[in-house]
């Protein structure tokens, strides 16, 4: 039987007298690339920042289960030690340091100087853009390659559990479809990954399991490829009726 990564039961997270996530069961299991669709506002990164411990201010309410333990209330860098990576909506590099500074921020967990290195040299075969600017300033880089440098940055802590929160946001068509390769190719490489995106159709054409978050619920839940199939989600997310 597939170990269960994450467990998610009853969460609830609300600001003040609003409600943003209502009471949510979601599982994750080992080797599994899990994708939760669903329009703005939905709540799906007040989710993703529920299990990081990254919210600001507010009450929540239900139970956080990663790899057999509860982590509500830890601290995200905690989390990291643990080997749980997020790779947050709008990329958050270190802008003031170079690209190699913020991929050594990524192992900051790690003490293997020589393992370091190697997984530097394999994430840049993989994002070759950014081996060309390794000492090029982070901030300097556009926001495809940001994103790409994130996703290595937490690829550099050998993460368990990788939580992308919508990788495609504002990048170009070409640049989506280079994400979701490297996506789809990290998931190969058996890193488990919870993945939160508004481009419904790549994100059900990579993931093995799909839920869908409207007005703070699961309202869906399956196969993500019968998902694709399926009516209500086509009208209604991949705009076909």
């Amino acid at each position: 039987m597939t170990t269960t990564v994450l467990k998610i039961a009853g969460l609830k997270v609300a600001y003040g007298g609003i409600q943003a996530v209502k009471g949510i069961d979601l599982d994750v299991r080992q080797g599994e690339l899990i994708t939760l669709i669903g329009a703005n506002g939905a709540g799906k990164t007040t989710t993703l920042k529920a299990i990081t411990g990254t919210l600001p201010e507010c009450r929540v309410d239900g139970h956080i289960e990663y790899a057999g333990q509860a982590i509500k209330g830890l601290g995200s860098f905690e989390l990291v030690r643990k080997k749980l990576a997020m790779v947050p909506e709008g990329r958050g590099v270190f802008t003031r340091m170079s690209i190699q500074e913020n991929l050594l921020m990524g192992a900051f967990t790690r003490n293997d100087k020589q393992g370091i290195a190697d997984d530097m040299e394999k994430w840049f075969a993989v994002f070759p853009r950014l081996k060309e600017r390794a000492a090029q300033m982070a901030g300097t880089l556009s926001g495809g390659e940001q994103q790409m440098l994130a996703m290595a940055r937490a690829l550099m802590s050998h993460p368990q559990l990788l939580l992308l929160d919508e990788p495609s946001m504002g990048l170009s068509p070409i640049m989506v479809e280079k994400i979701f390769e490297v996506i789809r190719s990290v998931a190969a490489q058996g890193i488990t990954i919870l993945l939160v995106e508004q481009n419904a159709r790549l994100a059900l054409q990579a993931a093995h399991r799909a839920y869908v978050m409207e007005s703070g619920l699961i309202t869906m839940q399956g196969d993500a490829q019968q998902m694709l199939n399926d009516p209500k989600v086509r009208e209604a997310y991949l705009g076909e009726a």
